[in-house]
């Protein structure tokens, strides 16, 4: 079960000792019975497909900005092509070109390698760039799920002043 979902830790949750490179082939080596010359490889792969570049792959975690933390943490979760991706505040520290940049990858990810994603956000603007649907969490229950239509048709006050609210206004147009 555990292979064919991937999670993107709000802060990384990278090992501070380990490179990229060795972080991402983590679950690899956890997982998959492969040799390292293979391991290694992947792992450079996936590092290159969220945009990071080769040699950042020798890189340790404290070397790296905010941004590359989340791509470096990105290519770890994809270490063993999941079908479900879960994204915990993914753009949280971001400043808003670095998180613009994060949604799109998120979004061309999804779309190229047909993921599912599962996020956890707060961030209006990652919501219109790149969901299908949300669902809205409290009083101890799901109080709306649907599209973004949904929820700002959605008669709740905590939820109408979110999805209504000026910047919801300003993120969803």
């Amino acid at each position: 079960m555990e292979k064919r979902w991937g999670v993107l830790f709000q802060f990384g949750a990278l090992f501070s000792a380990l490179t990229v490179a060795q972080n991402v082939a983590v679950p690899m080596r956890e997982f998959l019975d492969l040799p390292d010359q293979l391991v290694h490889g992947l792992a450079r792969l996936k590092i290159e497909l969220v945009g990071l570049r080769a040699g950042d792959g020798d890189k340790y975690p404290a070397e790296l900005s905010g941004g590359m933390i989340k791509r470096a943490a990105l290519a770890r979760a994809l270490a063993l092509d999941p079908e479900v991706l879960f994204l915990d505040e993914p753009t949280a520290g971001l400043d808003p070109i670095a998180a613009s940049a994060f949604d799109a990858l998120i979004e061309d990810l999804r779309n190229t390698l047909g993921l599912t994603v599962v996020m956890v956000t707060h961030d209006l603007d990652t919501l219109s760039a790149i969901v299908d649907r949300v669902a809205v969490i409290g009083d101890r229950r799901v109080l709306v799920a649907g599209d973004l239509d949904a929820m700002r048709r959605f008669d709740h006050p905590w939820v109408r002043s979110y999805f209504g609210g000026e910047r919801a206004r300003a993120a969803f147009g």
